[in-house]
C-alpha cells in the first residue's frame, strides 16, 4: 500500500475507533467499499491505536459495562455454548468465555468474528488461527476443541480456556529470581518449538500471548493468539494464509527485523526467535530493547528504521542506564488465585518506559549490584544473540536457545559469546560505509604520498650513492697517478 492509501487506512481509522462498535462495521463497510485490503489495514490500526501501541487487545475488568454484539449477549447460546462473559476483544474479533453444556460441561473460550468484518481476509486470517491451534498438541499451547459459524454466517472457534496472566506480570508478583524466570522461559521456547515443528511461525509473541497458569501447584506457561501466525507448510499457506505486501504485521517492540522490512516477504522462524529474545530481554531486565515510549511516539517509517538499523544496548547495559529513574512500583501483590484472562495487560512498568533500578532489583529478589552482575557475560551474549540484526547468527531453533540457556544454569560453556574482531569490523564498515570509504580513500592518498616520497627518497640516496662511489674510484685512480709520477720521479 503507497504512502496516499496509508494515509487514508489511517484517516478511516482514526474515526472508526471514536464510533460505538454498533456502528463500526455499517462505516467501515462505506468508507472501505470492496478494498478488502484497506479493510484489513485499518482493522489492524484500530486494533493498534489503545493507550499502548504494544497491546492491541482490550480486556474487560470486572464491572465494565458490555455492549453485547448481536447474536453474543451474556447468556445467549451459539449452537451448545452459553455465552458467559466478554474476556477482550481485538481488531476483527471478539473472545468469550462460555459454558459448553454437551457432551461435558466445561468452561471454555470461544472466539468469533465480529459483526461487519467476515470479509475474505478476515475470515482467512481467522481460519489459519483455527487451523494453526489444531495442528498442535502441546501443553503449553491453548488447545483447540470445536469450530463452526452462528445462524448469522460468524465463524467462530472454541478453545482451552486459559486462566492466567502474562509471563512478565506473572514474574514480578511472585518475585522469582533471574534463574527462575529463565526456567520458565526455557518452557515457553519448547513450546514455540512445537509450533515450528507443524509448520507454523506465530509473529507476534510478546507477555501478552504467553499467559502462566498453574497446573498441579506449579506455573505453566501457555502461547495463545495465533491470529497473525503464518504457515512454513505450502498447502496451509496456499488455502487459509493471506498476507498483504507492505502490511505491518506485529507488536512493534517485540517485532524482528524481518518483520519491520516494508515487503515483510521473508520471514522464517527465526523470527520468533528475535521476539523470543526481546521477551528474555524483559524478563531480566524490566523493559524491552527499545524504549517503547519512543516507539509509539515514532511514526511508522521511524518504528521501521529503529527495528532495523539500530542496535539495542546488552541487558547488563540497560540495567545500569535505569538507575537514575525515579521509583514507581507498578506491579500488584500476588493473588490467591489466577485471573481468567486471553490477553491481559502486560507489566505497567514497560507500558511506561520501564521502572527504577531498585524496584527492578527487588522483583528478582535481589539488588542492583547483583543483578547487574548476573546479566553481565553469559546473558548478555544469550540475549544478544537471539537479538542479532542478522537472523543467520541468532538461534537456528527455539529449542538451541532453551539449550543455551540450560547450559548457563548447570554452569556450562555456552554458545554465545562476544563477537569476533572480524565481525566488530564488519558491523562498523556496514554501519559507517561512507565515512569509512572517505577515510579509505584519504588513506590511500597518504599511503600513495607516503610511497611516492619514499621512492624518490631511495632514486636520490641511490644516485647520491652512486656518485660518492664514482667520486671514490676517480679519487682511487688519481691517486694511483700521483703515486706512479713520484715513483718515476724519485728513480
Amino acid at each position: 500500500m503507497g504512502d496516499a492509501g496509508g494515509d487514508r487506512a489511517q484517516r478511516i481509522a482514526e474515526h472508526a475507533a471514536g464510533l460505538p462498535e454498533s456502528e463500526r462495521g455499517a462505516y467501515l463497510d462505506a468508507a472501505c467499499g470492496a478494498d478488502e485490503a484497506l479493510r484489513l489495514r485499518v482493522h489492524d490500526l484500530v486494533a493498534s491505536s489503545g493507550p499502548s501501541a504494544s497491546e492491541p487487545t482490550e480486556i474487560m475488568a470486572p464491572g465494565d459495562t458490555v455492549v453485547a454484539q448481536p447474536g453474543t449477549g451474556i447468556g445467549s447460546r451459539i449452537d451448545r455454548y452459553r455465552i458467559v462473559q466478554l474476556l477482550g476483544e481485538g481488531g476483527f474479533g471478539s473472545v468469550y468465555m462460555a459454558e459448553q453444556e454437551e457432551p461435558v460441561r466445561r468452561r471454555v473460550a470461544l472466539k468469533i468474528i465480529k459483526p461487519g468484518m467476515d470479509t475474505r481476509q478476515i475470515v482467512a486470517r481467522f481460519e489459519a488461527e483455527r487451523q494453526a491451534l489444531a495442528m498442535m498438541d502441546h501443553p503449553g499451547i491453548a488447545k483447540v476443541f470445536d469450530a463452526g459459524a452462528t445462524d448469522r454466517g460468524r465463524p467462530y472457534f472454541v478453545m482451552e480456556l486459559v486462566r492466567g496472566v502474562p509471563i512478565t506480570d506473572y514474574c514480578d508478583t511472585q518475585r522469582l529470581s533471574a534463574e527462575e524466570r529463565i526456567a520458565l522461559f526455557v518452557e515457553t521456547c519448547q513450546a514455540v518449538q512445537h509450533a515450528h515443528q507443524k509448520g507454523i511461525i506465530h509473529r507476534d509473541i510478546k507477555p501478552s500471548n504467553v499467559l502462566v497458569t498453574m497446573h498441579d501447584g506449579r506455573p505453566v506457561p501457555k502461547v495463545i493468539d495465533f491470529g497473525i501466525a503464518k504457515a512454513t507448510n505450502q498447502h496451509l499457506t496456499e488455502q487459509t494464509m493471506f498476507t498483504e505486501f507492505g502490511q505491518f504485521i506485529g507488536t512493534p517492540a517485540y517485532m524482528s527485523p524481518e518483520q519491520a522490512d516494508p515487503s515483510a516477504l521473508d520471514i522464517d522462524t527465526r523470527s520468533d526467535i528475535y521476539s523470543l529474545g526481546v521477551l528474555l530481554y524483559e524478563l531480566l531486565t524490566g523493559t524491552t530493547p527499545f524504549d517503547p515510549a519512543a516507539l509509539r511516539r515514532a511514526g511508522l517509517a521511524e518504528i521501521q528504521r529503529i527495528i532495523r538499523e539500530e542496535d539495542p544496548p546488552r541487558p547488563s547495559t540497560r540495567v545500569g542506564a535505569l538507575a537514575s529513574r525515579p521509583a514507581t512500583s507498578t506491579v500488584p501483590t500476588p493473588a490467591d488465585a489466577p485471573t481468567v484472562q486471553t490477553a491481559p495487560p502486560a507489566s505497567a512498568a514497560v507500558a511506561t518506559g520501564g521502572s527504577s533500578l531498585e524496584v527492578i532489583a527487588r522483583h528478582r529478589r535481589t539488588d542492583p549490584t547483583h543483578l547487574g552482575r548476573a546479566l553481565r557475560g553469559d546473558l548478555d551474549w544469550i540475549v544478544m544473540k537471539a537479538l542479532d540484526k542478522d537472523r543467520t547468527r541468532r538461534y537456528d531453533s527455539a529449542s538451541s536457545f532453551a539449550d543455551d540457556l540450560r547450559r548457563h544454569l548447570s554452569h556450562e560453556p555456552v554458545l554465545a559469546g562476544p563477537p569476533s574482531a572480524r565481525y566488530r569490523m564488519g558491523k562498523f564498515v556496514r554501519r559507517y560505509r561512507r565515512g569509512v570509504t572517505v577515510a579509505a580513500v584519504f588513506a590511500l592518498l597518504v599511503t600513495g604520498g607516503v610511497i611516492t616520497i619514499a621512492m624518490l627518497w631511495v632514486q636520490a640516496e641511490r644516485a647520491r650513492m652512486t656518485a660518492d662511489e664514482q667520486r671514490g674510484r676517480a679519487d682511487g685512480r688519481a691517486t694511483l697517478a700521483i703515486d706512479a709520477i713520484d715513483a718515476f720521479q724519485a728513480a
